[in-house]
């Protein structure tokens, strides 16, 4: 039985060829991988072989994705609390993701005010309301309340940095 839109022989390919070429145009949580495989309708037996063989010859692990997606994130503005909901929604464990944020050394503050300055300008917040809208776009990032705290109140005193 071919399925509709797959090229020719793509039906044929094991798991492993499947997964190895995923692997190939970018990092795979293991999560992400098992799922795509099921959605390609491979064997479950078959399918975790493959995860399995791929893991050993070190083509897929978690903690290289993880550094990929913790760099990528940080790159693009988000906090440590996005970051973390990232991670675990591609199984990474809790230990892990605790390590991988440590690792990143990551100054949240600074990214905070970097995010703030990008998206309001150099100017403080003229009032408790547009406070309270730059917190709630921080939070929205992914910074914790802690840190929104820090920057939104220090940012009364920072308008010439």
């Amino acid at each position: 039985m071919r399925r509709k839109g797959l090229r020719d022989g793509a039906a044929d390919r094991s798991a492993y060829d499947r997964a190895l070429g995923m692997l190939a145009r970018r990092e795979y949580s293991q999560r992400e991988l098992r799922a795509r495989l099921e959605h390609a309708g491979c064997d479950e037996t078959e399918s975790e072989t493959a995860l399995r063989k791929l893991r050993e010859r070190k083509y897929q692990d978690d903690a290289r994705f993880g550094e990929m997606i913790v760099r990528a994130r940080v790159g693009q503005g988000y906090g440590p609390a996005r970051v973390r909901a990232e991670l675990r929604s591609h199984g990474l464990a809790e230990a892990a993701i605790r390590a991988l944020l440590d690792a990143a050394k990551t100054d949240w503050e600074a990214l905070a005010k970097v995010q703030l300055r990008k998206k309001y300008g150099a100017k403080p917040a003229a009032d408790h309301a547009e406070r309270g809208k730059r917190a709630a776009f921080l939070l929205r990032r992914g910074f914790t309340a802690a840190t929104v705290r820090i920057v939104t109140h220090s940012e009364v005193g920072d308008s010439g940095e």
